[in-house]
């Protein structure tokens, strides 16, 4: 089995700023990131110049694996249109690798023959697009139950069924995995998996929500080392990203410590 390969997602520490993110990543020995469009007064947001994050990352010596991300990717309309031309050029610019594309999550959208049609619309209008700037777009399912595209069966049959594979990618996060039911992995289709532990005894799965996701420890209810013992027997090569959102890793003084011990702990079990 391959050993894993870790990169960090900028919700480990959304109160750094972007240079000191990067900063963080090579202290850790960390050499792929992911940025977001979600973090208010820090780049994208900000306004940060693309050029200016290539020129950062550049000096820090890491790769940006995607930028994160095209929300309601799959209700496409003009303004999503515009939206993901403006974050396909950003990644385009910046040199970021991929661009996550994340689907509706309000409890619209779910009825089966709404959901297939308006992710094959959505993928075929981003394809050409994409391909233009050299970006791969990568599909994350999210496992709530209000969600619009839970399953990755679902979106990778859409994805073959448009012989799109060179283009488009799967998101396996591990959290979402474990809250869809979803046993089926696609490790020739995954181009990046996201890792965060659920520790809170008390949730059940389906109240499990983005706060409860913390840094993976031993209290970890979703199996992240059992999934990523699986996607690495199954031939995934690619990177394992630090994703949390819970209020309690983000407001940690020393994140550095925290990443180094579930670090450390994954490293030990996988």
């Amino acid at each position: 089995m391959s050993s894993i390969r870790f990169a960090l997602n900028h919700m480990c520490a959304p109160s750094l700023s972007v240079e000191s993110f990067f900063s963080t990543a090579k202290t850790l020995g960390i050499d792929s990131v992911e940025i977001r469009n979600d973090l208010a007064g820090n780049a994208i947001l900000d306004g940060t110049p693309a050029a200016t994050v290539k020129e950062l990352v550049e000096r820090h010596g890491l790769t940006i694996i995607s930028i994160n991300a095209l929300q309601r990717f799959n209700e496409w309309n003009g303004v999503r249109t515009k939206e993901a031309a403006e974050l396909i050029d950003y990644a385009r610019d910046c040199g970021a690798r991929a661009l996550v594309l994340v689907p509706v999550n309000d409890g619209s959208g779910r009825e089966p023959e709404a959901r297939k049609q308006n992710l094959v619309t959505a993928l075929t209008a981003l394809k050409p697009m994409l391909d233009a700037a050299g970006i791969i777009g990568l599909v994350e399912p999210l496992g709530f139950e209000i969600c619009s595209l839970r399953s990755k069966t679902e979106a990778a049959a859409a994805i073959e069924e448009l012989g799109a594979q060179s283009t488009f990618h799967l998101v396996h996060d591990t959290f979402h995995h474990h809250l869809a039911g979803e046993t089926a992995i696609f490790p020739e289709l995954t181009g990046l998996v996201h890792i965060s532990g659920v520790s809170d005894p008390a949730v059940t799965v389906s109240d499990m929500r983005d706060p409860h996701r913390v840094l993976v420890d031993a209290g970890d209810r979703l199996d992240n080392v059992g999934q990523i013992r699986a996607l690495l027997s199954a031939g995934y090569a690619g990177p394992f990203s630090f994703e949390p959102f819970a209020p309690e890793v983000h407001a940690l003084k020393e994140p550095v410590e925290a990443l180094k011990e579930s670090m450390a702990y994954l490293a030990a079990h996988i």
